[in-house]
């Protein structure tokens, strides 16, 4: 099996989801090409993981004229750019500004079908629906072959009727769904003919590579891994430390990642006299976060808006209870009172009482971490993850509309 992978920038390195799936898929023998709209930054390469899947990835910005020129031309004589055309402007977002970028996504669509085509590449599957969920759905249509993409949210629903989630989803031969939450949300918007097609298949992680975090006295170790935004609830956390501080002098807070509101964040750090409680780390690798796990007794996530966050899934599977914001598909990941705490998003009062609760009693982070690992290894696991998906793909390719179109029911992971 050829199938090509497509993001809008790869890799990343909050996206070890996407590549340990790519990695999947290559060990059950799937020749996978990773196709970037652009190139990441090099401050995104902290591994080996992300500087080899670099090296390997095609981008299709910035173009080279005779390329694309040639790739267009090309397209022109297959008799369906015309048809292309027409689902361009059908898709395009609202206004001037809208149209323009559409051009510039049916451009980049031509490059990369070209491509496929020219690789004999039997299928294209594109991760995040949104600019590089356009640009797989467009190139499908222009170079006549499938397409299917993982369905993250929550930003696409945020705009959906922007972003034309409903063309995305009718027109695509199966649809991954990360939660069952994520799978209502694209339910919403599409017809009810395709529902049968959005599959439930989990991001995951390999349990094996964490080690347990064994569970004594106070915890005073918070951590902290992901992008650096205010949505991430960043403000509300710290805010939560502040109340903590005077019961718990000892506390500490390690920040893992970067984004573009570091520097605000850091300066409300020093508003909240939190400078010697709160260490700002910049990206790491993944061994290194691994690494930073096994020096961590609480993972706190106080975020607004997520799918089912990857780092959660990291952080119970290294034996460390976690307390996170309930919203989007986080409940059917982090159990409240079972193998984590559940938190009402922006409450800072609520998100202090329940660090500070694992702050104090060992037993219960011993309770939650044993629960956690149990149930990433079972729910989570990136190689029963990528093989559902290797069955689907298989299925799907082969033509067996049966296979792909079960009932509500039987798309629904056990």
């Amino acid at each position: 099996m050829r199938i090509a992978y497509l993001t809008g920038e790869y890799p990343r390195a909050t996206d070890t989801f996407i590549q340990r799936e790519v990695a999947g898929l290559r060990t059950l023998g799937v020749e996978v090409q990773t196709f970037s709209v652009r190139r990441p930054g090099v401050e995104q390469l902290v591994g080996e993981e992300q500087k080899a899947e670099f090296d390997r990835t095609t981008y299709l910005l910035p173009p080279k004229l005779v390329q694309l020129l040639r790739s267009h031309l090309k397209l022109i004589l297959s008799g369906r750019y015309w048809r292309s055309i027409k689902l361009a402007w059908k898709t395009r977002q609202p206004g001037l500004r809208g149209s323009l970028y559409q051009l510039f996504y049916f451009l980049e669509a031509g490059l990369l079908a070209r491509q496929i085509q020219l690789q004999q590449i039997q299928h294209l599957h594109n991760h995040l629906a949104t600019s590089s969920g356009t640009v797989a759905m467009l190139a499908a249509e222009l170079g006549g072959f499938t397409f299917s993409f993982t369905l993250h949210g929550p930003y696409i629903f945020f705009e959906p009727y922007q972003w034309h989630l409903a063309e995305k989803i009718d027109r695509a031969l199966f649809v991954c769904c990360i939660s069952h939450y994520c799978r209502s949300q694209g339910m919403v918007f599409a017809p009810i003919e395709a529902w049968s097609r959005m599959h439930i298949i989990h991001c995951g992680i390999d349990p094996a590579l964490f080690k347990s975090v064994s569970h004594h006295g106070t915890g005073n170790r918070l951590l902290y891994v992901g992008r650096l935004a205010a949505v991430k609830g960043l403000p509300i956390l710290l805010e939560s430390l502040a109340k903590l501080v005077s019961n718990y002098p000892d506390l500490e807070l390690t920040v893992v990642g970067d984004g573009s509101d570091r520097e605000p964040l850091e300066a409300l750090t020093d508003s909240l006299k939190l400078r010697s409680q709160v260490k700002f780390l910049g990206y790491q690798s993944q061994a290194e976060v691994r690494d930073h796990l096994q020096q961590t007794d609480i993972f706190v996530m106080a975020s607004f808006a997520e799918g089912v966050p990857v780092v959660l899934m990291e952080a119970m599977a290294a034996g460390v209870p976690v307390v996170a914001t309930q919203i989007a598909g986080v409940s059917e990941l982090v159990e409240h009172n079972i193998n984590g705490y559940l938190v009402p998003a922006g409450d800072a009062e609520t998100l202090a009482e329940r660090i500070g609760d694992l702050v104090e009693h060992a037993e219960v982070r011993s309770r939650f971490g044993l629960a956690g690992r149990e149930k990433v290894t079972t729910e989570f696991n990136i190689k029963t993850e990528v093989a559902k998906l290797h069955r689907l793909m298989s299925r799907a390719l082969e033509g067996k509309s049966e296979a792909i179109r079960p009932s509500i029911e039987q798309s629904k992971s056990p």
